[in-house]
């Protein structure tokens, strides 16, 4: 029996609505109540959804608006991120509505004014009055970085215009965030819940190759989200994770080591490789394809170059190379300054100057503190262009501390001024070396 049921609409479309948008089902069949028992009812002037990203808020709205054939207008508020770009966009879509075809004609809109009666015209012009027309932003959110008057318009459209519209707003924030301090006209709210382990293994079981059966699918989809579901519940990242990793998963049945229900030997197969993409869920360092290949090449994720640091992207560019000082500082003896950041130094051999404690790797040892004036020495020789000592690169070493990839040693009321040791791994400042092409090896007293 179907669970969506609409006296406006013909039961097939429906039904095919239905196969669409799994599990959202209770929340489609809200959004039909709301628009009426007819096309040409008066809809409620403006809907606020709200739920976590991938919770289907835009998909269910574009499946549901193009099965029915409602007119519509679709826009994405990231962007047309201006108010000027949002209404130009709402008025060009408006002009090709009801036939579909691309309109190439620029509209031009500065006001909200001018965007109320170019509105008017426009629905006149497409004959749209008998029949609700939506109007869907997508990351409604940033409607408010936008003139103070543009939320609460879009809000009052239907009063504005005296048109049947109706303004639908798609976001990820609560409505509490959204309301003025002077107030304006309440939306009808309505949440979109994430969808729970159950929807998602129904959800991603419908992506079932064709040459395996359903049942051999979703044993598959079972594991991953059994390793997957307490840290990710994204379903595109889901879904990318198991068409990633299915071919790996089948290896055994290709090889014809197992048949599709020896689910024993497939879990034992594709264990070790979901716990890799444990390590790189979200943040796509490498391409599907670098995935694949190191795959089957049985490599680790972090043999790929810049993969064993992933949190440098966060690091400014003077930064990078007060860390790289920083390591350089703490793992050299302080007599090979001269060596490495001297021009004419001269000719010394590392034998003239190596003490019994020095035969040591100073990696093993650990990093050695230093004082600011010589970090900030071995900074400005490293460097390219002149570096002012100001106070953004004192802050900055202030944050590198902050972060844990300094530590301050001894007390802040020295004579001498503070000390510092580097607390990053090798291959970690390996990684942030090469984001700025500075070869650090070559400046390690442990590597000449």
């Amino acid at each position: 029996m179907p669970n969506l049921e609409h006296p406006a609409y013909p039961a097939a479309d429906l039904l095919h609505l239905e196969g669409l948008v799994p599990c959202r089902e209770s929340q489609v069949s809200t959004l039909l109540s709301i628009f009426g028992e007819v096309r040409q009812q008066f809809s409620f002037p403006s809907i606020f959804i709200y739920g976590h990203t991938s919770s289907g808020k835009t998909y269910v709205m574009k499946t549901l608006l193009t099965t029915l054939q409602l007119p519509h207008v679709f826009v994405n508020c990231v962007e047309y991120f201006t108010s000027r770009l949002l209404l130009e966009e709402i008025l060009t879509q408006l002009q090709s509505c009801p036939s579909g075809t691309e309109q190439t004609s620029p509209v031009r809109c500065d006001t909200l004014n001018d965007f109320v009666r170019l509105f008017k015209q426009a629905l006149a012009s497409q004959e749209l009055q008998d029949q609700t027309l939506y109007i869907v932003l997508d990351r409604a959110e940033q409607l408010r970085e936008m003139e103070a008057n543009i939320l609460p318009a879009f809000l009052r459209l239907q009063e504005l215009t005296d048109r049947n519209v109706t303004v639908i707003l798609l976001s990820e924030i609560v409505w509490e965030l959204f309301r003025p301090n002077i107030g304006c006209f309440e939306p009808f709210t309505m949440y979109f819940p994430d969808y729970s382990i159950g929807h998602l293994q129904k959800i991603l079981s419908q992506n079932h190759p064709p040459e395996y059966s359903a049942d051999f699918y979703a044993a598959y989809i079972n594991i991953l989200l059994g390793v997957f579901y307490m840290v990710c519940r994204d379903l595109k990242e889901l879904r990318h994770l198991a068409a990633l990793n299915f071919a790996k998963y089948c290896e055994p049945v290709v090889r014809g080591e197992a048949n599709e229900r020896d689910t024993r030997k497939l879990w034992k197969n594709i264990e070790p490789h979901l716990k890799k993409a444990m390590q790189t869920v979200y943040l796509r360092e490498i391409s599907s394809s670098q995935w694949e290949r190191l795959q089957h090449d049985g490599g680790e994720p972090g043999q790929l170059k810049g993969l064993s640091a992933h949190t440098h992207v966060e690091l400014p560019y003077y930064s990078k190379f007060l860390l790289i000082a920083a390591y350089l500082a703490s793992y050299n003896p302080v007599r090979t300054d001269k060596r490495f950041f001297l021009k004419h130094h001269g000719k010394i051999r590392k034998t003239n100057f190596m003490k019994k404690h020095e035969k040591t790797s100073n990696h093993l040892l650990g990093p050695k503190p230093f004082p600011l004036d010589r970090l900030l020495a071995i900074l400005y020789s490293i460097v390219d262009n002149r570096v002012a000592p100001t106070a953004n690169i004192f802050s900055q070493i202030t944050s590198l501390v902050t972060l844990q990839l300094l530590s301050m040693v001894g007390q802040n009321d020295q004579l001498d001024g503070p000390r510092y040791k580097c607390t990053v791994s090798l291959d970690f400042i390996r990684a942030i070396a090469r984001t700025v092409n500075f070869d650090i090896i070559k400046y390690l007293y442990d590597f000449l």
